[in-house]
């Protein structure tokens, strides 16, 4: 896998987007990569838990890869990609053990949804999180829409959302976003793991496995919609427009 780094250390499996120099963007091939390594690990019965991360202190993931995606254009290839991006992070969801995305930077965007998919964040006390999509005219469609609405309520999402936020790390603990927040990444992902793993294997995948029912039987009733919004606003021009905007100031 190019864009990763997968490795277990004891009972804990490790996976690090490996991009710094592109802010660990998400593009096509690294999601499929993650949806790849949770779905193979996943069959590892020895793994109590797994930290996603990404390379480098600035930038845990940035959203969707823009200069590959330009060529996404009509509404077919808009909700493929939006099913393959939903195929990565489900992966994340279902994965049978406990779940911690290690923030060491900022989650913007699809990298904010990513974050959300895990069942735990941990982040360094600079990080931030935000949904930047309406800044690119365009909705969530990787599932995190949902994510963030069961975790803060409607009116708490739709304001993050539709003012495309960026919050501190304390902030986002206070919402309930953020469950560990420490000057450095690796002690707030400590703070959460250290009682886990004193815990029996068998019964965190329970409790995974509860949590993991109960989100797939309110997660179907939106996941249809989520996608249908997102298409329709991938091939509206005022994307477009942004996207180009946006492309221009990374130049």
């Amino acid at each position: 896998m190019p864009h990763l780094l997968v490795s277990k250390s004891g009972d804990v499996l490790h996976v690090t987007i490996d991009r710094p120099a592109k802010r660990n963007a998400l593009s096509r091939a690294v999601l499929d990569e993650i949806r790849l390594a949770f779905a193979v690990q996943a069959k590892d019965e020895t793994i109590k838990a797994a930290v996603l991360t990404g390379s480098g202190d600035k930038c845990f993931a940035a959203g969707g890869d823009l200069n590959e995606l330009e060529s996404v254009r009509d509404p077919t290839e808009a909700k493929a990609f939006s099913i393959e991006a939903k195929a990565a992070l489900q992966a994340v969801r279902d994965f049978p053990a406990p779940v911690i995305a290690r923030v060491g930077g900022d989650a913007l965007g699809g990298g904010a949804e990513l974050a959300l998919a895990c069942d735990l964040r941990a982040m360094a006390s600079h990080a931030r999180l935000g949904f930047l999509q309406a800044k690119l005219a365009v909705t969530t469609g990787w599932g995190g829409g949902y994510d963030l609405i069961r975790r803060v309520g409607s009116s708490t999402a739709l304001k993050l959302l539709g003012g495309a936020e960026v919050i501190s790390a304390e902030d986002a603990k206070a919402l309930g976003l953020a469950d560990s927040v420490a000057d450095d990444a690796d002690t707030a992902v400590d703070a959460l793991l250290a009682p886990m793993l004193k815990q029996s294997t068998h019964v965190l995948r329970g409790f995974k496995s509860i949590a993991r029912v109960h989100d797939a039987q309110l997660r179907n009733s939106v996941d249809a919609a989520e996608t249908q919004a997102f298409v329709k606003a991938w091939v509206h021009p005022d994307h477009w427009e942004a996207s180009a905007k946006a492309l221009r100031k990374k130049d």
